[in-house]
């Protein structure tokens, strides 16, 4: 019996290799991992004494060649497969452990160069062991060292089950398509190629399996991007106190730094979020100051929601977020005494992102599965061009207003449509999401301010449709809105805002979020 052992990841190979040799089989292997092996003390053939060809081209060219793959790929159950092996001299190969190249690791250096991506391009290894997954019936296959213990047991048992050659097999093909897929992913990014491809592929890495999906009777998992570029996102954070996430927590703390990257990192902000919408949304002077505006704007709708902070979370802030039931706290970082009165409930995770503030990449794409389908889109990186926009009414905002306007229209562009949020200065005062008309998401956001909507601003994620949305804002005392317009309505409700003295801004870009 043969084996051929060559990894790039060499944990547990030496193990693996005396194990296989005491069950009689002979080892073949390349370069370093036959040196590895030799070091260790196992008896080692070299390929190149199988083959009769040395390795060459800087070790380009290892195992392609007919003596190797013939010996992975006859059906020991086929006589005339046998006849020719034996007639050419060629001796079967009965287990492949190859794992592959770390183009990965590679491409995540800093500083890496085309050139060193290129070489980590493993070429002979994913035929190998696609070769051997084909023959799965006839070869054991491994590209995975956590497999090597229960392969050497059940070998050490009489053999390999069907089954768990099987599952092996499946877990290659898995393995090189998403290689093969990483690789495509880096080369168009390094071209800059911006067109939607033909076929689109991509490749994610499992972080965890959640607890439940978004229903208790749903099975869920949470999936990482490969690749440099990710470090401001939630799969780069680290959980420092609380059980495991669940869906619905990662899809709404996601919400939630979706929010806090759009305001910013000029002044200390909180965001709280509840079913991934923004529920109050501050900055202040510092961050014990943010998270207190932003839990008065709604304290109802922040209980049992996630919050967010772009400034490390301190003692002060850390013993007014204690006093309310909290699912998540995300911050850069938490000093020890945060982490200590925090860690005092048993229910709230704790996560820190040091790069929280980060930019989502430009290339990063929008996707939405659908039944049948995949939507993909690019990200809605832009908030409005400032020459774009338009004072429309009689009256003009003063600055004050144009600030609060902007601030809100960065809240209501994260809130699902249709969207409404009013402020004052850069704290909200009602957010009115989701809804199917935007008059009773205005509704909504002016019930939720109460008295705090007379004197706010207000934002729309999309035109009014009719003049309607005016009348609630004038009657609510609302001095400003900022819309993108485009209605064939619109002068209906320039007029309203003009009969009322409030001061309209268009923007030109609409922000549906769905």
């Amino acid at each position: 019996m043969r084996a051929l052992l060559s990894v790039s990841d060499k944990t547990g190979a030496v193990d693996f290799a005396k194990g296989l040799t005491a069950l009689g089989y002979e080892i073949l292997s390349t370069g370093g991992t036959a040196k590895a092996l030799r070091e260790a003390g196992v008896e080692v053939m070299d390929v190149s004494q199988v083959t009769g060809f040395p390795e060459c081209l800087d070790g380009r060219v290892k195992t392609l060649h007919p003596a190797i793959h013939a010996g992975v790929l006859a059906m020991r159950d086929n006589p005339e497969h046998m006849k020719q092996l034996k007639e050419l001299g060629i001796e079967t190969i009965d287990l492949v452990a190859i794992n592959l190249y770390p183009f990965k690791a590679t491409v995540m250096k800093p500083g890496v160069t085309f050139e060193d991506a290129i070489e980590n391009i493993d070429i002979g290894g994913p035929t190998m062991i696609r070769a051997a997954a084909k023959n799965w019936q006839d070869v054991v296959v491994a590209v995975d060292p956590a497999d090597y213990p229960a392969i050497l047991d059940e070998l050490s048992k009489g053999g390999v089950s069907k089954e768990h050659k099987a599952a092996l097999a499946r877990k290659v093909f898995a393995h090189t398509a998403a290689y093969d897929a990483m690789i495509s992913t880096w080369l168009r990014r390094q071209a800059g190629e911006t067109d939607f491809p033909e076929n689109f592929t991509a490749t994610y890495e499992k972080v965890q399996d959640m607890r439940y999906g978004e229903n208790p009777h749903q099975r869920a998992a949470f999936y990482r991007e490969i690749g440099k570029g990710f470090e401001g996102t939630l799969a780069a954070a680290k959980q420092l106190h609380g059980k495991e996430l669940s869906y619905n927590n990662i899809n709404d703390t996601n919400g939630a730094l979706d929010v806090l990257k759009e305001i910013g990192n000029d002044k200390p902000c909180a965001v709280g979020v509840k079913h991934a919408n923004p529920c109050g949304v501050s900055t202040g002077n510092t961050i014990a100051e943010a998270y207190k505006k932003a839990y008065d704007a709604d304290p109802v709708s922040i209980y049992g929601g996630i919050v967010a902070l772009n400034r490390p979370c301190d003692a002060e802030t850390a013993e007014m977020m204690s006093k309310i039931f909290l699912e998540i706290i995300i911050a850069p970082s938490f000093s020890k005494e945060a982490v200590e009165l925090l860690g005092r409930k048993k229910n709230i995770r704790l996560l820190e992102l040091p790069a929280i503030m980060e930019k989502n990449r430009a290339d990063m794409l929008d996707m939405k599965k659908v039944a049948g389908g995949l939507l993909v889109q690019d990200l809605d990186v832009e908030l409005y061009n400032d020459a774009d926009c338009k004072v429309v009414t009689d009256k003009a905002p003063t600055d004050e207003e144009l600030a609060a306007m902007k601030f809100a229209m960065k809240v209501v562009k994260q809130t699902k449509s249709n969207g409404i949020v009013l402020a004052k200065g850069e704290t909200t005062t009602g957010v009115g999401p989701g809804q199917a008309n935007r008059v009773t998401a205005l509704e909504l956001a002016i019930k939720y301010a109460g008295d705090k909507a007379k004197g706010s601003v207000m934002a729309s994620d999309a035109f009014f449709p009719f003049a309607d949305c005016v009348e609630a804002a004038a009657a609510a005392g609302i001095t400003a809105i900022i819309q993108p317009g485009g209605s064939i309505h619109d002068a209906d409700s320039i007029e309203a805002c003009n009969k009322y003295g409030i001061a309209m801004v268009f923007t030109g870009m609409r922000h549906f979020k769905h």
